[in-house]
């Protein structure tokens, strides 16, 4: 396995583990788009009650895992999905792992992945990587939003995979136990399935800071920020929020294009246009997503200070708000096959 492994790059780090241990496991077709969309991973949520980095806590994808789990079980494949309280145990089951050549997924901290840059180490341990093999004591990775294959010591790996913090892997690993033949009805009711869960975790959730409900929630905050804030203070939420959303991992604009593609997808196996037509939408929120970024860089680094500069962020993000609610809305009243 390790001499014919192929590295895939993607633009999500868990999308691309997946797509990989898919297509390994013999579903060629698989893509990132398409893993996602069956995975329903398009979220949002700003949690009050929590902070992270000083910073509010803001995500625009589901927990970790949970687009593993929900793409395989709507193909029925089966899959193996583990945590662990002792090292040394999560160590040794890898390992037999290894030796058997199973490709394996692992969740992982950002903060000491000894091959990325320093700029981007974060403390972020929603991480997906892959383990193929190992090579004179060390592990080989395939890490998905680098360029090639890339090598942890033992102790880096071990380090990474019981990170400490909000989201701790706790050695998360997961892998393909059996894949069963694939056949294109079982794809769209896949699609069909992965759509609707997303339509009820967008639309319906409870409460009023996730979903598209917690845009709107976010927004009203930032009204807010500079006064009760003060300008700096305020500018490093709305740092937080960029890093969230572009650096690490949590995808917000990019996510939005992602399922703007799956949707595309969906519609050539479904055969229904107007999925093609509700694509449209979300690459309109994901540029939106993008140029509020580029706004809120502008508080950030002391370029924009103006309470009207807070209202123009908080109105994007209306926008955004009006934009998602009523592309799940059409999705919604979509009859897949």
């Amino acid at each position: 396995m390790t001499d014919n492994f192929t590295h895939i790059q993607a633009a999500h780090c868990e999308n691309g583990v997946i797509t990989k241990l898919l297509k390994l496991a013999g579903h060629e077709y698989m893509t990132e788009p398409l893993a996602f969309g069956l995975g329903s991973g398009l979220f949002y949520i700003h949690i009050p009650f929590l902070s992270i980095n000083g910073g509010p806590a803001i995500s625009f994808r589901t927990l970790p895992g949970r687009i593993f789990s929900r793409t395989c079980n709507s193909l029925r494949i089966d899959i193996i999905s583990k945590k662990f309280s002792n090292e040394q145990k999560a160590k040794d089951y890898l390992d037999n792992l290894i030796a058997q050549n199973v490709v394996t997924g692992c969740q992982v901290g950002v903060f000491n992945l000894s091959y990325f840059p320093p700029e981007y180490r974060f403390h972020f341990n929603a991480h997906n990587l892959i383990v193929y093999g190992k090579d004179n004591g060390s592990y080989l990775i395939s890490d998905p939003v680098m360029d090639n294959v890339t090598v942890l010591t033992s102790e880096e790996l071990q380090k990474v995979r019981f990170a400490k913090g909000f989201l701790a892997p706790q050695g998360h690993l997961y892998y393909v136990k059996n894949a069963r033949p694939y056949t294109e009805e079982l794809l769209r009711k896949a699609i069909s399935s992965g759509i609707k869960r997303n339509v009820r975790d967008m639309l319906h959730i409870p409460g009023n800071f996730g979903g598209v409900k917690g845009i709107l929630y976010t927004s009203g905050k930032i009204r807010k920020w500079r006064d009760k804030l003060g300008v700096r203070k305020a500018g490093h939420y709305l740092g937080q929020i960029i890093r969230m959303q572009e650096e690490i991992g949590t995808g917000g604009g990019g996510f939005r294009f992602i399922y703007a593609a799956f949707l595309q997808e969906a519609s050539k196996y479904s055969k229904n246009e107007r999925l093609m037509t509700v694509s449209d939408e979300f690459t309109k929120s994901g540029d939106l997503w993008r140029q509020n970024a580029v706004n809120m860089a502008g508080v950030l680094r002391g370029r924009s200070s103006l309470q009207s500069d807070f209202d123009n962020i908080a109105d994007v993000m209306t926008e955004i708000y009006h934009i998602e609610k009523n592309a799940f809305k059409e999705l919604s009243k979509l009859k897949l096959k």
